[in-house]
């Protein structure tokens, strides 16, 4: 058995279960969670390390071969995902040590993060559309609790909202799973692949059921991904919980999503991407300017953030999108273009991955010293923590896409793939989401940091900032390890660009995915195509 795979789902259910069991421990509990994640960061190193090197990797669980069995399946954009979250995880765990307080610990605080962890990497790496929907309600559970960890009100009201429109994504999702099955006779994923080929080739005429269930999958995944118009669950849920969870949610439940549909959308319906990628594209332009405009008008830390992660998700659905002018056009520049679009989209989602949680890491320092997040109450920042100042500057100027940071390779990459491909109206939107998204980084900036401090700032009361010091610089060091990312990011960005380019080509040409699941003898597909040619 190829450990490698699995064991990024296995290490944090086992340790999981361990935290449970230390349960009036909670100085045990902190350090069994930071241990397991600095594992998982290994685990997951390992296993890009071996996808890069021998290529994509599967795991057959149960005795049966696909697609009968239980698949998993590594390729480059899965490992890069599960490395990256392992990473973050890790960050969060430390800053949480500190940022979480002992009464939202004895709730089972560490344990529930690293069942979402296993939630992420399990959708990150399952093979099988069900166990995708298994993995999808492990994540929504362990996030539910996670963010009404304290029952307040605010946390409460923001949970109902989460947890009710994630639900009907998930009843839209096993719909469309039972939908899908019925007409195919599989759930595994590359035998979906093989399945809708030839569908295409031998039954035309159910081709439209296939597009609607396209769109389906595109609700269920939109709602996960917080895409435009079925995000108004993130703006109100995500400023609610500890700045932890909500680092670790602004990390990894929209990206879930996201990468769900680009693996759908790239290994399953290929069938009509005139219709449904163009769909994606569309939007993606909407979801940059609803997101950009929210949070142009919003004035308390976390809700600016949280309105753009709406936005940043219209870059990340922008590559996909660009697949639609392959319904158009078949030449070398158009297939290298789209290619280009992906890795920009691989690229954007590893970039926000790291950018945006730290943001919001760096808000609950904010809020830990100012008694608050509304930026008219906050002043002083440049000053008092010069070091906090940088690491907000190097985040912020990095989501806005200033170079030479990530987000300017990221968004100078799908700028490039559009205009090749002469989609110039989602190009304008894109550039004009990133000047307004500068003119909020720099609202924060001139509001938090560079005013003087409020003559009614609790930052005068020296009680105050005794407790607040305390355990302060224990945040800071994760902030800064992921600045330091960000900016070696930005330094590595032509073999980051790369790996991201391999990383597209596996995904648009799925015969290596494909090749890598070991199919028994007889597969649905087989079995029809054989009867067909009969």
């Amino acid at each position: 058995m190829n450990w490698l795979i699995i064991s990024p789902i296995l290490l944090p259910l086992v340790l999981a279960c361990i935290m449970l069991l230390l349960w009036r421990h909670p100085v045990w509990q902190r350090w069994t969670a930071l241990g397991g994640m600095v594992a998982l960061v290994g685990c997951g190193a390992g296993l890009f390390g071996v996808v890069y090197v021998h290529g994509v990797q599967s795991e057959q669980l149960a005795g049966y071969g696909a697609p009968f069995g239980i698949t998993f399946v590594a390729d480059l954009f899965s490992s890069i995902m599960v490395l990256a979250s392992a990473i973050l995880g890790t960050a969060v765990t430390v800053y949480s040590m500190t940022n979480i307080e002992n009464r939202r610990e004895s709730f089972g605080y560490y344990p529930l993060l690293h069942l979402l962890l296993l939630g992420v990497c399990g959708a990150f790496l399952t093979g099988d559309v069900f166990n995708l929907f298994v993995f999808f309600e492990i994540m929504l559970m362990a996030s539910f609790v996670l963010l009404t960890l304290g029952g307040e009100r605010g946390q409460m009201e923001g949970a109902i909202k989460y947890v009710t429109l994630n639900l009907i994504s998930s009843a839209i999702f096993l719909a469309a799973v039972g939908i899908l099955y019925g007409m195919t006779g599989t759930l595994n994923m590359a035998d979906l692949s093989n399945q809708v080929v030839w569908i295409a080739e031998n039954r035309p005429e159910e081709l439209p059921l296939l597009t609607i269930l396209a769109m389906m999958f595109l609700i269920a995944f939109g709602v996960k991904a917080a895409m435009f118009p079925l995000f108004f669950w993130l703006p109100a849920s995500y400023h609610t919980p500890p700045p932890a969870v909500s680092a670790i949610f602004a990390a990894l439940l929209t990206k879930v999503g996201v990468y769900s549909m680009a693996r759908f959308f790239t290994l399953i319906f290929t069938h009509d991407v005139g219709t449904t990628h163009m769909i994606i594209l569309v939007l993606a332009g909407f979801g940059m300017i609803c997101g950009v405009l929210g949070a142009a008008a919003q004035n308390e830390f976390r809700r600016i953030l949280a309105f753009h992660s709406v936005s940043q998700i219209g870059y990340m659905l922008m590559g996909i999108g660009l697949i639609v002018m392959l319904a158009h056009r078949d030449d070398e520049i158009a297939h290298h273009a789209v290619q280009m679009g992906l890795a920009g989209t691989i690229i954007f989602v590893v970039h926000h991955l790291f950018v945006k949680p730290n943001l919001f890491l760096v808000s609950g320092v904010v809020e830990r010293i100012g008694g608050t997040g509304e930026l008219k109450k906050l002043g002083g920042f440049y000053k008092t923590e010069p070091l906090l100042a940088i690491m907000f500057l190097i985040s912020a100027l990095s989501l806005a896409g200033i170079p030479p940071l990530s987000g300017f390779w990221a968004k100078y990459i799908l700028v490039l793939a559009g205009l090749q491909l002469e989609q110039y109206f989602i190009v304008f939107i894109a550039l004009l989401t990133g000047l307004l998204t500068l003119y909020s980084m720099v609202k924060i900036w001139a509001a938090a940091f560079w005013t003087d401090v409020p003559d009614d700032s609790p930052v005068h009361n020296a009680a105050h900032m005794a407790h607040a010091k305390h355990g302060i610089r224990r945040m800071i060091y994760p902030i800064a390890v992921i600045a330091v990312i960000i900016v070696l990011f930005g330094v590595f960005a032509g073999p980051i660009f790369d790996v991201a380019m391999e990383a597209a080509a596996q995904m648009l040409d799925p015969s290596a995915y494909i090749e890598a699941v070991q199919f028994e003898e007889f597969s649905p597909t087989l079995g029809r195509g054989e009867e067909a040619d009969s």
